[in-house]
């Protein structure tokens, strides 16, 4: 080797960090339970009636030689409410003591066709149905199950990745002439001007390969959470469930991006869309599944041509403080006319529950005035994973993504946590659910700090590797 060559390796390496080899395990296990549940996901109580397709997790752990960790976990459940992370984390610190079970990285596909897992958020019978605290302790067991799995069985290996696209989400906040926004609203009235912001039909792609270059999982990033389904009152993991069908090659863990103002629901065009999924025999989850495992297909066999053994690898988890949206004088106001048309029209649903946290936010936001979130950002090569608790609009996802360092980032919601919907200025200024101060713990002014400290985090670990030592 000439003197220029090694000199332009040495460059190289400071730059990209030091390498480390990777250790990569795989597992995936059944969350399906074998009683009757609460749905969770809606306003109205819902008693599951049967079982279209199994809900189910998986996790992918990952090692590097200098002594990184992490654990991927995908669940198909709605969000992970405070009833399991501390728990599985405890049940993680007895089975793998050699784990940091800060590493944890839990996200929820957001399917609204599982289980309830905290206790008062609906009236439920009382006899015939799985309590939520007997499930989520089913479920914390479970998923110890299939994080140590994974981890345990852990091998050198590698990984790659790649950028697809498949239409999966549409943003579904109609707007009028009078300014105001609605999430699915008729878009058939002649008021109707817009739609309120963009949707992402990007796939981020992640696959993780044993030395012998069998993939042993696939990480699908969709700015959609799966909820196509979401008003049955069977237990179904959604497009998820179509898409694992579809892709069968490996594992997936189901990762939903920035889409607080996206879902799979048609705003226009539909009865077009509708006619096309029956001429091909489908239902609308097929079609999403076959979309998406069709360029996951073509997006793999690209990738598996650059399978990297050797690469940067660092994980930081970071609890932010973000300040609470402040429900003003008005706001309780209206949250208690709510709460009385409510009870005089006999409504059985939680929407009372709903006002009525907003009216103890109030007195409550003086004496607590951040929501301290959990967020992790890992590089793996040159892709970065950015992650966070909210249902997060667009507009959040696609500034860390442009300011991003990383050839590749990856923005993950419903991760570690629940936050609520976060929307953006223009959403709360339409107002209507998913911006109102009722689905908000944070508003717009945390918004711009989440993402301006995940971009931090980001870069740093692009820009403190090439500092010089």
């Amino acid at each position: 080797m000439n003197l220029t060559r090694s000199l332009a390796l040495v460059i190289l390496l400071a730059t990209n960090g030091a390498a480390a080899e990777l250790r990569i395990g795989a597992a995936t296990v059944s969350i399906t339970p074998d009683k009757p549940i609460a749905l969770a996901g809606q306003f109205n109580t819902r008693i599951s009636r049967g079982v279209d397709n199994p809900i189910t997790a998986t996790a992918v752990a990952v090692e590097s030689s200098e002594g990184e960790q992490a654990i991927l976990l995908s669940a198909d459940i709605v969000v992970f409410y405070p009833s399991i992370p501390e728990p599985l984390r405890n049940r993680l610190r007895e089975k793998l003591p050699e784990f940091d079970p800060r590493k944890l990285v839990m996200t929820a596909t957001h399917t609204h066709t599982s289980a309830v897992t905290e206790e008062g958020v609906y009236d439920m019978p009382k006899e015939g149905v799985m309590r939520p605290s007997e499930y989520a302790a089913f479920l914390v067991e479970r998923l110890a199950e299939v994080c140590a799995r994974a981890w345990n069985e852990r091998k050198p290996g590698g990984i790659s990745w790649g950028l697809g696209h498949a239409v999966v989400g549409y943003n579904r906040r109609a707007v009028y002439a009078d300014g105001t926004a609605k999430m699915y609203g008729d878009t058939s009235l002649p008021t109707f001007r817009g739609i309120e912001g963009r949707e992402d039909h990007g796939l981020d792609l992640l696959f993780f390969w044993n030395n012998e270059k069998k993939l042993l999982a696939t990480a699908i990033n969709v700015e959609c959470p799966s909820q196509e389904v979401e008003s049955r009152s069977t237990i179904n993991a959604d497009f998820w469930h179509d898409v694992r069908e579809q892709w069968r090659d490996s594992l997936v863990l189901g990762w939903p991006g920035a889409c607080g103002d996206i879902s799979p629901h048609r705003m226009y065009r539909k009865a077009a869309e509708e006619r096309m999924v029956k001429l091909r025999g489908l239902t609308y989850t097929q079609e999403i599944g076959r979309r998406i495992a069709r360029e996951v297909q073509d997006v793999c066999e690209l990738t598996k041509r650059d399978i990297r053994a050797d690469v940067p690898f660092s994980h930081q988890v970071e609890d932010l403080a973000l300040p609470v949206r402040k429900v003003t004088e008005k706001e309780v106001a209206e949250a208690r006319k709510e709460i009385e048309a409510l009870k005089k029209k006999g409504d059985k649903s939680n929407r009372s529950r709903w006002y009525q946290r907003t009216i103890d936010r109030f007195h409550t936001q003086d004496k607590e005035p951040t929501f301290t979130v959990e967020v992790h950002v890992l590089r793996i090569g040159d892709i970065a994973i950015a992650t966070n608790p909210f249902e997060l609009f667009h507009d959040y996802g696609a500034q860390i993504k442009a300011r991003s360092t990383a050839e590749q980032t990856f923005v993950i919601e419903l991760t570690c946590g629940w936050g609520r919907y976060l929307p953006t200025e223009r959403a709360v200024a339409g107002g209507g659910y998913s911006a109102v101060v009722q689905s908000c713990m944070v508003g717009p002014e945390g918004g711009q700090m989440l993402v301006d400290r995940t971009v931090e985090m980001i870069n740093a670990m692009w820009t403190e590797r090439s500092k010089p030592k």
